[in-house]
């Protein structure tokens, strides 16, 4: 997929856990490993809002294109 979802390096910088995170943005740890994984098939932006907020950071550090 050329779109890949950066959350972990994100929450490594930010040594915060999966369940922390998705309980502070508002989602379950299932939905944030479908995100992390490259599964999710599209993202709201109000959710890619509330991920920036709680990892204070921009879009672009969350999801990046990759060629294939």
């Amino acid at each position: 997929m050329p779109i890949v979802v950066r959350i972990d390096v994100e929450l490594a910088k930010r040594k915060m856990s999966v369940g922390e995170f998705a309980e502070r943005v508002g989602l379950t740890p299932a939905n944030v490993a479908v995100l992390k994984n490259g599964r999710a098939k599209a993202v709201r932006l109000s959710t890619l809002e509330s991920m920036c907020r709680v990892l204070h950071c921009q879009p672009g550090d969350l999801l990046q294109w990759v060629e294939e």
